[in-house]
């Protein structure tokens, strides 16, 4: 376009169907590394600041992460009564730990992730995400599989965290939304234990897979509400599930929630108070009818799998 300079030679390109991608000039990879398990790239972007690339699927970035880790993690504690030990599945960043941490009550969080490599990789180059959670002597890492995790656990928890990524076919995590997983989940939960999703995009080329996996979850917990965030680096809204057998006021008091985050947790939250988790669990119409439209459920043998990858390349020219 005529007028527009570009300012960066390298772009991560991540496809997002078959017809649309999004791209993020890069200027400078901070790290790269193919793991036993993905493709792993930390890089600094133009805008957004650090950020880390999953199987070219951007996973986060320093710039606007909290709009995606602090609904991922504050309303199902709010919700909880007294949130004390807390089981999170995935999360290498180790941002949302980092929210879990916040809250006083909570006497442990065990974090799960199957992939070590960028576990070290997020604890060098993304500090400003982890923020010195790692070394919280609440906090246990354990590098390992979540399946065999949840199959050899005795422990109760009270809030269980997926943080995975997403799951496509070739990336290690598409068999961890469906049923038989989620009733693992369920085995480990206190209860009155909150089980929280991040549950994909809910632009109109894929509501109908987060149809799939609330309708999944509805065979598991009795109560379930699909809620929705925009992180401007995933270039379309991004959804969660919170799940219980307890029931939960979706249409709380805002000073209410105000009071219990000034009683319970320390520093200072940019998106979440009050009147965000009251609009939060407001879910827009289109969904709950693609919800009551979309009633197949996931199960191992026929799991959900989102579209693609991405790629990252040179460009010919930085300006245009």
């Amino acid at each position: 376009m005529a007028g527009s300079e570009l300012k960066a030679d390298l772009w991560v390109t991540e496809y997002i169907t078959p017809w649309d991608i999004y791209v993020h000039g890069v200027t400078e990879i901070l790290a790269h590394q193919k793991t036993a398990f993905q493709e792993m790239y930390i890089v600094q972007s133009g805008a957004y600041g650090k950020g880390l690339v999953l199987d070219g699927k951007w996973q986060s970035s320093t710039g606007d992460e909290f709009l995606y880790h602090e609904a991922l993690v504050h309303p199902g504690m709010i919700v909880h009564p007294q949130p004390k030990k807390v089981l999170v599945l995935g999360g290498g960043e180790g941002a949302t730990i980092r929210e879990v941490l916040r809250w006083e009550t909570v006497e442990k969080v065990k974090m799960v992730d199957i992939d070590g490599e960028v576990v070290e990789a997020c604890k060098q180059h993304l500090p400003e995400m982890h923020q010195g959670a790692f070394d919280d002597p609440r906090t246990e890492l354990v590098i390992g599989d979540a399946l065999a995790v949840l199959d050899q656990s005795e422990e109760q928890w009270d809030v269980v965290i997926s943080d995975l990524s997403d799951p496509i076919e070739e990336g290690p995590s598409f068999k961890l939304f469906t049923k038989e997983f989620f009733e693992k989940v369920d085995r480990v939960l206190a209860p009155d234990g909150k089980f929280i999703l991040q549950a994909g995009p809910v632009a109109s080329p894929y509501i109908s897979t987060h149809a799939k996996l609330f309708n999944t979850l509805k065979t598991v917990f009795e109560q379930n509400v699909s809620y929705t965030t925009f992180v401007p680096t995933y270039g379309e809204p991004w959804s969660l599930i919170l799940s219980s057998h307890t029931a939960f006021n979706t249409r709380p008091e805002p000073t209410a929630i105000d009071r219990i985050l000034t009683e319970k947790t320390t520093g200072t939250l940019q998106l979440i108070d009050g009147i965000t988790v009251l609009g939060l669990f407001q879910t827009p119409a289109y969904i709950r009818r693609a919800i009551d439209q979309h009633q197949e459920i996931f199960t191992l043998s026929e799991p959900p799998k989102f579209f693609g990858k991405g790629v990252s390349h040179q460009s010919v020219t930085s300006d245009q």
